[in-house]
């Protein structure tokens, strides 16, 4: 049976929500010295990485498509520096995608997304491979922080798609 980009699209929206939540549950019991410790990420420690993924997410991302807008901030920028207040508003910022995705239709996924990068330059995407950008680009740094967690001996739980689509048909 053939699945829609829509189809695909919510998916990977859904999974951006779930694979976001299992990270920041497996990461709320580690000590502060170890979640803002330098890993040699690219955002340096868990803490950066979080914040990056907030700030594209929140700040770059979702209002280049809702609003035709791009913020300035560096790709570094703190958002938050709280972790517990970070952690939720990055729950809240991947938790709007699922509905984001919901109300385009087929033709809306077909057009372009035009945009100004962070650096000022105009860009052109395919909206639907725009979309797939934001989700891999989460599930990349989420990569990161997994393997941070691991190098500092700390367990977390598996992110891997096929386990939400097992909870989704279990």
């Amino acid at each position: 049976m053939a699945v829609s980009a829509k189809d695909q699209l919510a998916q990977m929206a859904r999974y951006h929500v779930w694979a976001t939540d299992r990270l920041l549950t497996s990461i709320a019991p580690i000590p502060n010295e170890f979640y803002h410790k330098p890993c040699g990420l690219f955002f340096r420690s868990i803490h950066g990485t979080l914040n990056h993924l907030l700030l594209t997410d929140s700040e770059i991302w979702y209002p280049r498509f809702t609003q035709g807008r791009t913020a300035t901030l560096p790709l570094d920028a703190e958002m938050e520096s709280n972790r517990t207040a970070l952690a939720s508003r990055l729950i809240a910022a991947t938790a709007r995608w699922p509905e984001y995705i919901a109300s385009l239709d087929e033709e809306a996924l077909a057009d372009d997304l035009r945009y100004t990068m962070t650096t000022g330059q105009m860009r052109t995407l395919p909206m639907s491979g725009a979309l797939l950008h934001v989700f891999n680009h989460a599930t990349h740094h989420r990569g990161q922080i997994t393997a941070a967690l691991s190098m500092l001996g700390f367990a977390y739980q598996p992110l891997d798609l096929p386990f939400l689509i097992f909870s989704e048909h279990a």
